[in-house]
């Protein structure tokens, strides 16, 4: 590229930042995902690096933030409030730690934090009373928030303990929780006002209010992660400027940690980036601080940030894109549910086409229009969803989505399942053609009959060619049956392959356990681990038929709402027919004594086990029935009572229940080995 096309680009680059971080910082109305604003700046910082005698004066990576608005008095911080430089993989961080330790000339301990993704405040106390609070503007100069600050619970207006310090700017970061950003949207969109697109611009914006009564209504929080200038307190290191700011009655995080290696570094970063949404609050990284003040001091400072700390940035996992269309899906149960159909937008990774939005309710909540740029989240191997509508692009062509009143597979009349019932349903749910492919494919999957070959394609054409009438009839296939149907029939006209292998799958799926039947049923509420409960203590389907709601309320694991959904159900006619083709074709519908969970050597008799995360040699369901057949009591949820948590790949919040409870976890080495050689082999004995 010629030096003039470098220029051209470099004064693109400044002003498209300028005008992002003016929205941002200023507006609270940003028009570019962060991802997109982290692509723009580094291409600005590389077109410096590669030319530094273009850098101006003026370029955005020669300062911090963007400025003060005309809403709040300006006030000048008495130490200047830094920015951080990020770094984005492992890479740049052990280059950038090895030139902290080269310059701090030897061993540095490490301090790691979250990086939550709020707003930075600094709030200046003087004899432990609270007189100022501002934002960082452009780190020099930042607009004077005191009041409503103050409406801000769990802020202390005066420090408790002892020593009060005459002067100490405390830095932190003010945030909502995600149920709280929720919340906040709804009741803007409910009043016929502008939502936010995201957590950290709803609590910007809540903080930024004219009003204190306003800013005080909403449910604003506050972390306190260092602190500016002070006099009359010199801590030694961070982590003793954290634990005397907690104990001075600051909010500081429980989840900070000093480490002596980059090796235990590196494991913290890992271990938050697969467990970032078990935390009540958004975070996009994780800060590494030098721990020590004088190795602070000593490694000093650039133009906008310290050289001591470094933002390890994830990937992103939100973007921005146009929302084309809602449209609605019917899923196995009737539940009627609107998606939003998206421009194609890359996303941690993956090509996003569409995101859910729950139910009509949550597309009114989130104030989203067919039409507008949107802010989407994929985290994870979740299904991505669309957070909230970037307000600030829209250009009135808009419309609001309207919900259907007729089901778009079979053109039933909708309603809702039950009185003040939020989710909308398609009631023919015999004969409902998208309801049928839906049930199929559940009673063909891993969970139930695990039956191969039988996806969505093949349940769809074995509805439309009119093989079936419905899943009842799924185990009276035969090849003549099959050879009607097109998509199991080859071009000479014989049985095909797939149809051969679906034949041999049935008739093995047939003798499947009973719990498993009980799963492909497709009843609310009842999953594997009540369908093993169920299956072990009556024996029979004719047996759970035949009992009182209270009967089956009482078996352990079970419980009322089961209990009542499952009595619902047998009283439906077609469900019995259903069980009765099941029966004629030859399906278990019973458990022998011989194959229930109460014969043989029970060495975890006793012990209670939930079973998390994704398994590499085994399905969740195939570890239960193992570890009941031991004697365990499998469950859903994790308490002081579970004796061992057995964790797979992206475990979430049961995994950090576990570790807070001090539950044991065993990974799946220690499965096998649990397995192969007994609880005592793993520290289960006694």
């Amino acid at each position: 590229m010629s030096m003039e096309k470098v220029s051209k680009r470099y004064s693109e680059l400044m002003a498209l930042i300028d005008e992002a971080q003016q929205r941002y910082y200023i507006e609270d109305a940003p028009t570019l995902s962060d991802a997109e604003y982290d692509k723009l700046m580094r291409e600005l910082q590389k077109i410096e690096a590669d030319h530094p005698e273009i850098t101006s004066a003026d370029s955005p990576t020669q300062r911090v933030g963007a400025g003060t608005g005309s809403t709040f008095a300006a006030v000048q911080h008495a130490e200047p409030m830094m920015s951080l430089d990020n770094v984005f993989n492992e890479e740049e961080l052990l280059a950038w730690a090895k030139r902290v330790e080269r310059d701090a000339g030897g061993a540095v301990r490490y301090l790691c934090e979250l990086k939550i993704d709020g707003l930075a405040i600094n709030l200046t106390y003087e004899k432990g009373r609270l007189t100022c609070a501002a934002t960082r503007g452009d780190g020099v100069t930042g607009e004077d928030v005191t009041r409503n600050v103050k409406g801000i619970k769990h802020i202390p207006h005066r420090l408790s303990g002892k020593p009060i310090p005459d002067l100490v700017e405390v830095r932190g970061e003010i945030f909502f929780d995600i149920a709280g950003f929720a919340d906040v949207n709804a009741g803007l969109v409910a009043a016929g006002l502008k939502p936010f697109a995201n957590p950290r611009n709803s609590a910007s914006g809540s903080l930024r209010q004219k009003d204190p009564a306003v800013t005080a209504g909403r449910p604003l929080r506050l972390i306190v992660h260092g602190m500016g200038a002070r006099t009359g307190f010199e801590p030694e290191s961070q982590s003793a400027a954290y634990e005397q700011l907690s104990q001075w009655g600051l909010p500081t995080s429980e989840r900070w940690k000093v480490f002596d290696s980059l090796t235990e570094v590196l494991e913290y970063i890992a271990y938050y980036q697969e467990h970032r949404h078990d935390i009540e609050h958004e975070i996009d990284g994780v800060v590494i601080k030098v721990d020590q003040v004088s190795q602070q001091q000593k490694l000093g400072f650039t133009s906008r940030a310290p050289r001591w700390a470094m933002a390890y940035k994830y990937p992103p996992e939100e973007a921005n894109t146009k929302l084309l269309d809602v449209l609605v899906n019917v899923g196995r149960t009737g539940r009627v549910t609107p998606y939003a159909q998206l421009e194609p937008v890359q996303v941690s990774g993956v090509t996003v086409t569409s995101a859910t939005l729950h139910n009509q309710s949550e597309v009114a909540r989130k104030g989203v229009l067919i039409g507008d740029t949107v802010v989407i989240r994929r985290a994870g191997d979740v299904i991505p969803e669309v957070l909230g509508p970037v307000v600030a692009l829209r250009d009135g062509s808009e419309r609001p989505f309207v919900m259907p009143t007729t089901c778009p597979s079979c053109e039933t009349k909708l309603a809702p399942a039950k009185e003040g019932d939020v989710d909308i349903r398609c009631p023919n749910s015999r004969s409902c053609p998208a309801q049928l492919v839906e049930r199929i494919f559940h009673l063909a999957g891993r969970g139930a009959f695990d039956i191969e070959v039988l996806g969505y394609k093949a349940a769809r054409a074995l509805i439309e060619s009119e093989v079936i009438v419905d899943e009842g009839d799924i185990f009276a296939l035969d090849e003549a049956k099959l050879m009607s149907s097109a998509f199991f029939t080859n071009k000479n006209g014989s049985l095909s392959s797939n149809g051969k292998k679906l034949l041999d799958n049935l008739a093995e799926a047939k003798q499947r356990p009973l719990w498993r039947a009980i799963v492909a049923l497709s009843i609310r509420h009842v999953g594997p681990t009540a369908a093993r409960a169920l299956a072990d203590h009556f024996g029979s389907l004719q047996e759970i038929e035949k009992a009182s709601a209270g009967e089956i309320a009482g078996v352990e694991g079970v419980g009322g709402i089961i209990a009542d959904s499952l009595k619902e159900w047998f009283t439906v006619g077609w469900h019995n027919d259903l069980v009765a083709k099941w029966a004629a074709a030859g399906v278990k519908l019973t458990e022998e004594k011989s194959t229930r969970a109460d014969t043989g050597p029970k060495p975890l008799a006793g012990m209670t086990a939930v079973v998390t995360g994704t398994l590499e040699g085994a399905t969740r369901e195939e570890v239960s029935a193992r570890l009941e057949a031991l004697g365990a009591k499998v469950s859903g949820s994790v308490s002081k009572k579970t004796a061992f948590v057995v964790v797979g790949e992206n475990a979430g919040s049961k995994l950090d229940k576990a570790v807070s409870l001090g539950v044991r976890t065993l990974d799946e080495q220690e499965l096998t080995k649990l397995f192969e050689e007994g609880p005592e082999a793993v520290g289960l004995a006694g």
